[in-house]
């Protein structure tokens, strides 16, 4: 879709899979493509390239509209980030050390501790905020993740700075699972509130991001998502 390969797959078959390479230590990578995505993904090559890689997962109603247009059916399940990575952490089997990168100062201090009251069974552990410069301070924040001895890393960068990074410096070395995170650890720490429970069955979850940051979602919402159906569109006619 739009030059990125999304699996049509389901929540336990991804769970089972991520479990797999936690467990084989393969240095999996996974992204959460929405809309928003396929849109960077058409001006970035090296943005695509790095998803190539990826385990890339079907994130909101866009993509599901997409997936209509040009398949004929939805995706087997809506597996954004939010929603998926607690689902991941109840059903984890035994304990997992988990790092978090990203966000404002103080964010993954509180977003550990959100994650950690709500699964106990799990070590989670702030590793660095998210303005770290490329050269020596992404070096000092690589050698803080080997030193935790993560099995699953979140990156909470936004896109496409996230991807980036997990393409271009985390390996098997580094985590064994590493996740793109985008809003998840503001969410988790409280940041920013999740639209209420009728919305997101509705799968509105969008407006309510829009109504909340407006200067900084318009563009993505209002512009872009009327451009990711022309895209898709285009794709459809010239297959």
């Amino acid at each position: 879709m739009g030059g990125l390969r999304i699996a049509a797959i389901t929540g336990d078959e991804t769970i089972r899979m991520i479990e797999a390479a936690i467990e084989g230590r393969t240095g999996l990578h996974v992204a959460f493509v929405n809309a928003h995505c396929v849109n960077v993904a058409a001006e970035s090559d090296g943005y695509r390239e790095a998803m190539a890689d990826m385990l890339c997962l079907p994130d909101g109603i866009g993509v599901d509209i997409g997936s209509r247009m040009l398949f004929g059916e939805p995706f087997p399940e809506n597996l954004n980030g939010t929603d998926f990575l607690p689902r991941f952490f109840g059903a984890a089997k035994g304990s997992l050390r988990v790092g978090l990168v990203g966000g404002e100062p103080g964010i993954v201090e509180r977003a550990a501790l959100g994650f950690g009251e709500r699964f106990e069974q799990h070590r989670f552990i702030a590793i660095s905020d998210g303005y770290f410069e490329p050269g020596k301070e992404t070096a000092n924040v690589l050698d803080w993740i080997r030193l935790a001895r993560v099995d699953v890393l979140l990156v909470g960068t936004g896109v496409p700075r996230q991807e980036l990074f997990m393409a271009a410096h985390i390996g098997a070395r580094e985590a064994p699972v590493s996740f793109a995170v985008g809003a998840l650890l503001d969410f988790t720490a409280g940041k920013v509130v999740r639209a209420p429970a009728w919305m997101r069955r509705w799968r509105m979850e969008w407006v309510w991001r829009l109504v909340l940051e407006p200067r900084r979602l318009a563009k993505r919402y209002i512009a872009g998502n009327p451009a990711f159906l022309a895209r898709i569109a285009r794709q459809r006619i010239e297959k």
